[in-house]
């Protein structure tokens, strides 16, 4: 009896290993079907209508934004609002306060490339 018992347990793990081998070839199949799926695929064109990159590059933006609030901007309106940006010396003071709070951050942050667990 403990033969059979000890031949069935070695049946066992004979079949164990078995099933693990034909999952895994059937997963490494199952993948190469996918990745080859993939490249078998002919690449599509554009639509007719979309206008090529090269052609693109090439237009000259008659547009902008403003750096200000964000608005769209004639050229005109953006050469003049940059211009007016840069004749301005005296760019806007913060207060003492905020300049200072600026400064702690900055100190903050040194700190923490420094000892990074605080």
């Amino acid at each position: 009896m403990a033969v059979s018992h000890r031949y069935q347990r070695q049946k066992f793990r004979l079949g164990q290993k078995y099933s693990v081998l034909w999952l895994l070839v059937w997963a490494a199949t199952v993948n190469v079907f996918s990745l080859t799926s993939g490249l078998a695929q002919s690449p599509t064109l554009p639509p007719p209508d979309d206008i090529p990159e090269e052609i693109l590059r090439t237009e000259i933006i008659l547009e902008g934004r403003s750096p200000v609030d964000g608005e769209p901007l004639t050229a005109t309106e953006y050469t003049e609002l940059m211009e007016a940006l840069a004749e301005n010396p005296n760019p806007p003071q913060l207060s003492p306060r905020i300049r200072h709070l600026v400064f702690l951050l900055k100190v903050r942050k040194f700190f923490r490339t420094l000892l990074p667990f605080l």
